[in-house]
């Protein structure tokens, strides 16, 4: 099925799809593009967004890492991120708070002293679909690593747990999870984790005025992660699916609304996966990171098989992704 490339390359097609609508009211993209939004890759090649840059950093770097613990990972990614934000193909209007939390990581400070801890900004989870797919990690490695990615940059308590979120959605998909199943699933997860604070990652990042502890600090955001898939589960029920998404689910600005309306982007159709991109593109929100994430969902449940073969050549960065994609699909047999 090659799922961790189906899932790596389905971000990109999705990144490059909703890059040109990004800032665009649903008016102005579906009176260019129709009601299902974009349908091909525009350019050769067909440029990305910081969400693919910055995926690939967080991927290069488990496979650059000379362990997936804290110790092992944290260095190694922190350099990803800063090679990220000199590089001259860092020009794709990359958000403020990855852009700060990297101008306070050069010195060598305490990643938690640099993380801008009130940002719940989607660039924490947009990035953590490597996380999902690399094989042969356990859960507190998948889930820590994921959290900690996001605390990098961004420290507030939702996006460490939208992010888990999200890996875990592609990690359960590639894994042959029944995509009906997968809302329910992570509202588990939520209700199992709200009390879980996993120190050997995180350090101290919890601490700040109005925490009396660290349980009560991640509680916050399982807990608003939970809400956000409980508009998922509302808006699927509904059945009123035209439209632009983000009425329904939110406009993905922050980590949760960008899980959910991705996740609404998805499961709508699982089994169309270009009409999934099309339709994260065609929304009036954070629009490249909606349908990145709704093609990572895609692609890692269907593989590389559910996209047009011509895409492949024709994406930015595909030797990238290709290599990356090849070592965790040959890795999984």
């Amino acid at each position: 099925m090659r799922n961790a490339s189906g899932s790596l390359f389905g971000l990109a097609y999705g990144d490059s799809l909703g890059r040109p609508t990004e800032f665009q009211d649903y008016a102005t993209i579906v009176a260019r593009y129709g009601p299902g939004g974009p349908r091909d890759l525009e350019g050769d090649p067909a440029l990305v967004t910081d969400d693919t840059q910055m995926m690939l950093a967080v991927g290069e770097a488990l496979v650059r890492a000379p362990s997936i613990t804290p110790g092992g990972y944290e260095p190694v990614l922190r350099q990803a991120f800063l090679d990220w934000a000199i590089s001259p193909d860092n020009d794709r209007a990359p958000g403020m708070t990855c852009l700060r939390a990297c101008a306070d990581l050069t010195d060598g400070r305490p990643w938690q002293r640099a993380s801008q801890i009130h940002s719940k900004g989607c660039g924490a989870n947009m990035r953590v679909t490597p996380l999902g797919l690399m094989p042969g990690l356990t859960e507190d490695q998948r889930a820590g690593a994921a959290q900690l990615q996001a605390g990098l940059t961004h420290g507030h308590a939702t996006g460490l747990a939208a992010s888990e979120a999200t890996a875990l959605a592609v990690r359960w998909l590639a894994d042959g999870l029944d995509p009906e199943d997968l809302v329910a699933a992570l509202r588990d997860r939520c209700a199992s984790q709200r009390g879980t604070y996993r120190a050997d990652w995180l350090g101290d990042l919890w601490q700040r005025p109005g925490v009396d502890s660290p349980e009560q600090f991640i509680a916050q955001g399982w807990d608003e992660t939970d809400a956000a898939l409980v508009r998922v589960e509302q808006a699927l029920r509904r059945g009123t699916l035209a439209g632009d998404p983000c009425l329904a689910t939110g406009e993905g600005w922050i980590a949760e609304e960008a899980l959910a309306t991705a996740l609404y982007c998805y499961l709508i159709s699982p089994e169309e996966p270009v009409a999934v991109l099309g339709r994260g593109a065609v929304s009036s929100g954070d629009s490249d990171s909606i349908a990145c994430l709704a093609g990572a969902f895609a692609g890692a449940a269907l593989g590389m098989a559910a996209w047009p073969t011509e895409w492949q050549d024709r994406i930015e960065y595909a030797s990238r992704l290709r290599a990356l994609g090849d070592e965790w699909d040959l890795r999984t047999g």
